[in-house]
């Protein structure tokens, strides 16, 4: 370096690792030693210099500079270098056609490359700054689309530019001297001067400050505008005032207050899948955000039970009117004096000139500007030309409910209290949040419509009367689900058996809606057919597992109209049996809660029954468990929807049943609503159902029985002794019959069957006659023919009485058959 005795222009010497980074890339580079011979040269050296690498490697790098030499400087230079320290600064170098050109230039701390001492040298053009004249900043001030204004620190106007004095429509020498709030109150200039009072006080600027407001400008229409303050300070660093730039964003501001109405509905419309809540929610929704009147119009058969639109989007409209109800209204003025109709009422409103047409072809009405004194208000809607007068109704749009190419009914915004007149974007604003409601609507009324199918199909098939005979009395509550949770599948009944016992069972269907329903029928049905054929608990529960499998099989291909699985998932169920005579009570439970006892004198108690498992699992054997009931004792049977309650608790909820139910005094029917309603206060996501009787017992002055010999000479004795005792409870009219139905019944006992023989009588709200064998031999009713000599006995049975049958016992059979008492 020391043969390169130019003196570089101002150096500044930097330490290691300050000013601009080495970029090889772009600046131009070289490797000179330590005696000033150049020994490296980079591409960005030739096109900053023009020189290649070969007319410049080996030569002095004092050559290429463009000014006198100073070698004592330029040996301070190398020995900073040597200490490691880098340095830097401007020098001129020469171009290979002669101009000098100013560089800064950086050399690195000294390195070897072999034995040789080198540094490295980096240089980048200077460019020349460009400088902003007087009269370009000043044009630049004034025609910005920016406003600026400087305001001193009492807040007063000193300075504004064009677009600002454009924007307040206020002119500049009516602003300098003045405050904001003293020129336009309508633009929130009290909170705008708080703002630049903090801004004076703090230092701290405030950017993208956004607010709503009139203006002189534009004193009809409200403006949105964007605006930013900060501090002037002077050159001992005192604030001398403030600076505020505005920037009107009505468009950018309309737009996101449309995205975020938009977005709102689509939270606060459609809440329940109820028809006339959703139509009063969107009419809410809109008011006043968007509007300060509005109303919504469904059409009648939308908001009825039956729940099917007027017509499809591409029916004709015909004639008539559309038939409509007030679904929803809302104001801003209270009780919505502006209104012709209140809620409820039948309707007929479409904005005139226009007819039915308008619900069908679904184009939102928009009038800017309503004329009360318009013909066409005047002559076909008079009433509500003069509300429009007389509440200031200025601008309307109309737009019609339509949902999966069905016609709903028509949502009416108008604008009173506010100025503004609608838009076209207010017109898109609407309709895509009727859309959304309309949606909500026909989502709510096709629910209505399945909920009420499904209700009415539940109903049907739930037992209408309960009869228990005089074996017990009998009461039932049924509250199903609320509408949120669907129509669910409990059921429940009591089916008369023979011998003057009875059939209790409650059942509870997985799942909810019609499938749930129409399942709880076929399982009712089914109940009731197993229960004629007199099985015991728990073989009857076994057939009906069978019958869950098998339904289950059948539906499991199936899916529904919203193409949601249908298949069978199963069931729980509870079978009781009770008998008067002996006042036993046989049960048998498949995963379905135990019953609940009461004894007379109040005692409850919950019968340990073997569990079983729920219908449907299969390959489960259920098991079938006795108790007596002393008389007078409460028998409670329930679905786990009254026991699970709110806290989901099982055991609590069977202890407050119990709690309830322990009243022995209490009316049947009574007890069993106000139980409900007590620990069921409000409608809950799962039906309830609770099923209570109360037991008699049948005493031994109605219930006669003998054994009979098996000896043909004991059926002419037995006989006798019935029709004693037929005729001793006053029954002479049933003598006869009775006489032959015994000897037909014992006669055939000898015959067919095995001993022990022995014959009942009953006398409840029918007289029964009861023999039992020690065979299982199904009796067979079959026609003789004319030349047989027998078999015709069962027939004559038949004819004889009001029904008749069979059941097994463990010990073989009986066979029964019944007589009307008149």
């Amino acid at each position: 370096m020391s043969s390169a005795s130019s003196v570089p222009r101002e150096p500044e010497p930097t330490a290691p690792g300050t000013g601009a980074p080495l970029d090889a890339s772009t600046d131009a580079a070289a490797v000179v030693s330590a005696h000033g011979v150049v020994i490296g040269w980079t591409r960005g050296a030739e096109d900053l210099l023009g020189h290649p690498a070969s007319d410049v490697v080996g030569g002095p790098a004092a050559r290429l500079l463009a000014m006198p030499g100073d070698p004592v400087r330029v040996a301070g230079v190398a020995e900073r270098c040597r200490a490691g320290m880098g340095w830097s600064g401007l020098i001129p170098v020469r171009h290979r056609d002669g101009h000098s050109i100013d560089v800064d230039l950086r050399v690195s701390a000294s390195f070897h490359v072999g034995t040789e001492e080198c540094f490295l040298l980096s240089a980048r053009e200077r460019r020349q700054q460009w400088t902003v004249g007087q009269s370009v900043l000043d044009g630049f001030l004034t025609r910005s689309p920016v406003g600026m204004a400087v305001m001193d620190t009492a807040l007063r106007y000193v300075w504004l530019n064009d677009t600002l004095e454009r924007l307040g429509g206020v002119p500049r020498e009516q602003r300098l001297g003045r405050r904001l709030s003293e020129l336009l109150p309508g633009l929130q200039a009290e909170p705008l001067e708080e703002l630049m009072r903090k801004v004076l006080e703090t230092g701290t600027p405030v950017t993208d400050y956004e607010y709503t407001g009139w203006s002189w400008a534009d004193p009809h229409r409200r403006h949105a505008y964007s605006t930013s303050f900060f501090p002037l300070v002077d050159a001992d660093g005192g604030v001398t005032g403030v600076c505020y730039m505005v920037l009107d964003v009505t468009e950018r501001w309309h737009a996101r207050q449309l995205l975020s109405l938009i977005a709102e509905a689509g939270t606060g419309i459609g809440r329940t899948l109820d028809v006339a809540r959703t139509a009063q929610e969107l009419a809410d929704f809109a008011v006043p955000r968007f509007a300060d009147f509005v109303i919504v119009d469904l059409l009648e058969s939308v908001v009825g039970s039956e729940g099917r639109g007027l017509w499809p989007a591409d029916a004709g409209p015909g004639p008539a009117r559309p038939s409509m109800r007030r679904a929803g209204m809302s104001s801003v003025r209270q009780g919505c004096p502006e209104a012709v109709a209140r809620i409820g009422d039948r309707v007929d409103f479409l904005p005139p000139p226009h007819d039915a047409t308008l619900l069908v072809e679904g184009e939102p009405i928009f009038i800017p500007v309503l004329d009360p004194d318009d013909d066409v208000w005047t002559a076909r809607q008079p009433v509500r030309a003069q509300r429009i007068r007389d509440f200031g109704l200025h601008s309307l749009i109309s737009v019609p409910m339509r949902a999966r190419n069905t016609v709903l009914g028509l949502a009416t915004f108008v604008r009173s209290l506010n100025p503004d007149s609608f838009t076209p974007d207010d017109v898109l604003l609407a309709r895509e949040v009727v859309e959304r409601a309309a949606l909500c609507v026909d989502n709510a009324r096709r629910f209505t419509r399945e909920h009420t199918a499904a209700v009415t199909l539940q109903h049907s098939l739930l037992p209408h009367t309960l009869a228990g005979g005089t074996a017990m009395d009998v009461a039932s509550c049924y509250r199903p689900a609320d509408a949120t949770g669907g129509v669910g599948g409990d059921w429940f009944d009591i089916i008369p058996l023979s011998g003057g016992r009875v059939g209790l069972v409650i059942g509870d269907v997985v799942g909810h809606g019609i499938g749930a329903a129409a399942s709880m029928g076929r399982l009712r049905t089914a109940v009731q057919t197993l229960a004629d054929m007199e099985l015991p608990p728990d073989e009857l529960l076994a057939h009906l597992d069978d019958l869950v499998l098998r339904l289950a099989e059948e539906t499991a291909s199936g899916t529904s109209a919203d193409g949601s699985p249908t298949a069978f998932l199963g069931a729980t169920c509870l079978y009781a049996v009770y008998d008067p005579v002996s006042r036993r009570c046989s049960m048998a439970r498949a995963g379905h809660p135990p019953p609940v006892v009461v004894t007379p004198d109040g005692h409850v108690a919950f019968p340990e029954l073997p569990a079983g498992p729920p219908l449907g699992l299969g390959g489960m054997a259920f098991e079938t468990a006795e108790i007596e009931l002393a008389e007078n004792s409460l028998l409670g049977l329930y679905t786990d929807g009254i026991v699970q309650g709110t806290d989901r608790d099982m055991e609590l909820g069977m202890r407050r049943l119990g709690e309830m139910l322990a009243r022995p005094d209490a009316e049947l029917s009574d007890l069993c609503v106000a139980a409900v309603r007590a620990l069921v206060p409000e409608p809950q996501s799962d039906d309830v159902a609770l099923l209570l009787a109360r037991t008699h017992a049948v005493g031994a002055d109605r219930a006669v029985s003998w054994d009979v010999p098996a000896d043909p000479a004991a059926v002419a004795e037995v006989r006798a002794r019935a029709v004693r005792q037929v005729a001793a409870w006053g029954l002479e009219d049933l003598a006869i019959t009775t006489e032959l139905i015994v000897s037909e019944l014992v006669t055939n006992a000898m015959r067919h069957a095995a001993p022990p023989i022995r014959l009942r009588l009953l006398r409840d709200s029918r007289l029964t006659c009861e023999v039992a064998d020690g065979s299982s031999t199904a009796p067979r009713l079959r026609h003789a023919r004319s030349t047989d000599e027998g078999g015709r006995g069962l027939f004559l049975v038949a004819q004889l009485t009001h029904r008749w049958g069979a059941r097994y016992t463990a010990g073989g059979k009986i066979i029964w058959a019944e007589q009307e008492i008149s």
